[in-house]
This record gives structure tokens, sequence and C-alpha cells, in this order.
């Protein structure tokens, strides 16, 4: 068992343990930049109940959990150093909204194969509540689709969050393999009714936000003592000012720490003195974030709960600055069908040919929003660029934020409305397949059927083998 001393985590022998690792998104909690498919998950779930038909629709989620994160998966990521891995969870594996309080066994029996892989292969597993009851966040990896986070204005959500945690507690304590509960990812408390901001004007709701990590924290130690807790900052984890430290023992916190290259990747600098700079960039970034300062000011331990891939050398210097501060660390994400997954489906496979158009289509109208930064310019992104202007001249507010409204606009039109309008076309490339046909294609994300990014993984051992 994990626990907290001073500003470090130890194990049962008063070792100093430094967790480094990955997370596992797409699993438990499907994203559709990791996954493949247009929209949010409860609506693709649903759109496949519609088109295939339960029985099938089923099956097809059921296969696909199973291919995705296996065994297999689990003995990789060991073998390449780490010792952590965190699991994002969404909460309707384990309650349905028409059921509240009344828990799904499936999900936690698939929950527990993992957590039992883990242990036999000595890794630690960090429980992530990635997707909470009436969502914690505006956007789509916490299975939203509306821009609306309800979550913190009303008391019936709370209740069932924090009943999901005492229900946890009760499973997994004493369970050694677990390091520990990541209560909440992402929290956005100020934007209950959907409402747009620019990240620097944004007043995080510290009063309820510290409300309820005490609340919580005090359900899950009223049943299970011992684990450590994981709490995260407003803002998807970027802000900490007001955020209360030390009202209990055996707590973490974590930032995340998406920070652009200094270089363009693809062509790295191969000048010592330039890396040099490139590193110190790196550095200086990482120690103006507000997380950094928390950890430091309160002396307590910081976990990069999630960072991004930035290309071998990008990556290299940002886990060399992570490792210089002493934080502990990991990598988003495992698998992909080839955005940011250190491990890909191969381009070949039979998923991503049964796709090809819905995957072509979601590239032209960009309704990845997380990738939609990163594309080059289209149609679309210029339509969205006048309907804008268009909007900002109308309405003639000097205050309105340009660049807050494109973006926000973009994605409510884009991510939202045209990705739930793509969901059918999806579900229809599977139409009249037989389960065999189904259970085929899914294969496409068995570790066998999959690419490990070479020049990413050899990064990564660099550092997961390590001493603490």
């Amino acid at each position: 068992m994990l626990q907290v001393k001073g500003n470090q985590i130890v194990d049962a022998h008063d070792q100093v343990v430094r967790l480094r690792g990955t997370c596992v998104g797409g699993w438990m909690n499907m994203e559709n930049f990791i996954n493949g498919y247009p929209g949010d998950e409860h609506g693709l779930r649903a759109t496949m109940t519609d088109v295939l038909g339960p029985s099938r629709a089923h099956f097809f989620f059921d296969r696909w959990l199973d291919y995705f994160f296996a065994e297999e998966d689990v003995a990789f990521i060991k073998t390449c150093g780490a010792n952590v891995v965190r699991l994002p969870l969404n909460y309707r594996h384990f309650e349905v909204d028409a059921a509240p309080n009344k828990y799904l066994e499936a999900g936690f029996e698939r929950l527990d194969r993992v957590v039992q892989w883990c242990a036999q292969h000595q890794l630690y597993v960090i429980l992530d509540l990635h997707a909470v009851q009436g969502w914690q966040n505006t956007d789509w990896h916490c299975d939203n689709s509306t821009r609306h986070a309800f979550f913190w204005q009303q008391l019936q959500f709370q209740d069932r969050f924090v009943a999901l945690w005492e229900e946890l507690a009760r499973r997994y304590k004493g369970n050694a393999a677990i390091a520990g509960y990541n209560v909440m990812n992402e929290p956005v408390t100020n934007a209950p009714a959907g409402r747009f901001y620019d990240d620097r004007d944004y007043r995080p709701d510290w009063e309820t936000l510290n409300r309820v990590y005490r609340r919580v924290v005090t359900a899950i130690r009223a049943i299970d003592p011992e684990h450590i807790i994981f709490l995260e900052g407003d803002l998807f984890s970027s802000r900490f000012e007001l955020l209360e430290a030390h009202f209990a023992a055996n707590l973490v916190y974590s930032s995340h720490n998406y920070t652009s290259p200094t270089y363009d990747f693809r062509h790295p600098p191969i000048d010592p003195e330039q890396r040099r700079q490139n590193y110190d960039r790196q550095k200086e970034i990482f120690l103006a974030q507000e997380g950094t300062h928390f950890s430091q000011r309160y002396q307590v331990p910081l976990w990069v709960g999630e960072f991004g891939d930035n290309g071998a050398s990008g990556l290299e210097d940002q886990v060399g600055v992570f490792e210089e501060f002493g934080a502990h660390w990991t990598i988003w994400t495992y698998k992909s069908v080839g955005h940011m997954g250190w491990v890909t489906v191969d381009p070949a496979a039979e998923y991503l040919q049964v796709l090809a158009p819905v995957l072509e289509a979601k590239r032209v109208l960009g309704v990845d929003h997380w990738l939609v930064p990163g594309l080059p310019d289209t149609v679309v992104r210029g339509v969205m660029r006048e309907l804008a202007d268009l909007i900002e001249k109308a309405i003639d507010d000097p205050d309105i934020n340009s660049s807050a409204n494109q973006r926000y606009l973009a994605q409510t039109t884009l991510a939202g409305y045209v990705s739930n309008l793509m969901q059918p076309s999806y579900a229809k490339r599977f139409k009249g397949m037989t389960e065999v046909d189904l259970d085929r294609v899914l294969q496409s994300f068995a570790f066998k059927n999959c690419q490990p990014r070479p020049e990413i993984v050899t990064v990564l051992k660099q550092y997961w083998n390590r001493p603490a």
C-alpha cells in the first residue's frame, strides 16, 4: 500500500516510489479522436442500438472493450518499465441514470479483471473517474455533448458521485495494487449553463470545489482510510490558487500539462545549444504553472496526470523537466487509432478500412475538437471564421473575445451538432455484419494487431526504467 510522506510517496518499506506510467484513455471512457467514432460515447451507444439492435450493439461494445485493453497490453506496458496505469472511467459503466445508486456488476467485473492483471504484472493502478454524473466540465472527454456542466449546481449529481466513490472504496479497500483514487478528472466549476469564457478571464468557484472535495474525501476515508486520494485543479486541472491543501492525510495533487513543443518536432534540432534552450523553455513553462507553485508552497506531491505527445524530442524535454522537479507522471495516452497513442492501430487494419469514408468526413469537417488546431485550414474552418465575424459585428460588443468566440462556435457546431449528426453514418458501416464479422473487425484493437511507436517507446523506457 502506497502512502504520502511529506512531499514523497513511499511504499510499505518506507522506500520512495516515483509513479511513472501511462493513461489508458479510450477504454472504459471512450473518446472520439482515440477510438475513431464521431461525437460522444453515450450518443454513439444509443445510435448503434438503433441501427444494429440491442443484442448486436451490446456485443459490439463488449468486444471493443475486450480487445482495446487486455492482459497482453498490461504485460507490454510492464516490460517497457512503467510502474503505474491510470484507468479513466465513465460512471455509465457502473450506474444507469434511470436507476441511480443501483450498480452494474458487469462494469465492476471488467474493472476487477484489469486490476488483477496489473497486480499480477506488478503495476499500480490509479482509478480515475473521468466522466461523472451531470458532467464536471464542458468537453467531450467527460462524455458531454452539451457544453453544460450541471454537476456543480445540482445536489442530486453530487450525491450520486459521492455514493459511487463509496462503492468503489468498499470494493477496493485494502487492495495494495491500487495506488489511489483520482476522484474527478479536469473539473470546470464555473460553466454550469454552457457559459463561454476566455481561459484568461475564467474565475473558478473555489467554495464549491473545496466543499465537494472535502465531502468525497471524508466519505471515502470513512470506508477506506488507507488509499491515496488524488485531487486535480480547476479549469481542466490547471488552476490551483485557492485550492485547499492539507485538509486530510494522504493527499496528492494533480496538474495536467499540455504544453506545445518549443520547436517543430518533425524536424528536431540537432544543435546541442538549441536543444538546451528548448529544455530551458519547457522548464520555464512548467515552473510557471499553478500546480507547480502549489506543490512547492505546501510541500505536497505533484502528479502530472496527463500531458501530450510532442514527438520524441519534445517528449524527452518535457519528461526531463518533470524528473528534475521530482513530479510523478502518466502520459496521455496508451492506445489510439493514430492520434497521441504511443501504441496505434495498424493503418491497414480492417476497422480503419471499413470506416475510411467516415474518418475522411471527420477530418474534412473538423469534428474532433482536440485535433482541429493541428489540422490544415479547411473550407469549414473558413466558414466558421466568417460566421464568428458576422456574429461579432451584429452584436457589436467590444468585450467579446474573438478567439474564444470562434473556438466555441466551432466546438458547439462541429464537435457538437455535426459530429452527432454523423453517428448514424458510423453505425451503418457495421449494419448487416454478423457477430463473427464484428469480432473480426474489432480485433484491429488487439495488441497483436497494433504498432508501438518506437521513437516514443524509446523515450518512455529511458525514464520508466530509472530508480525513484
